[in-house]
């Protein structure tokens, strides 16, 4: 059994590329609100500060790695 693994990111991630602490908390914020809206709600939860890169990568409108 293959178990589908899929890249994450929290805002230290993103700080390590170079946004601000703020902006970093507020792309993973709205990417939590997205996840929500399309069924995932394990992300309605406080304490979870970790996301699909795709989530991020979407509001960004870039690709944050490269395949």
């Amino acid at each position: 059994m293959e178990l589908n693994k899929q890249a994450t990111i929290n805002y230290t991630d993103l700080v390590s590329l170079g946004y601000p602490k703020a902006t970093a908390q507020q792309f993973i914020r709205q990417a939590k609100l997205n996840m929500v809206k399309q069924g995932y709600t394990i992300y309605n939860n406080r304490r979870l500060g970790t996301v699909p890169i795709e989530a991020v990568e979407e509001i960004l409108g870039f690709k944050l790695l490269k395949e």
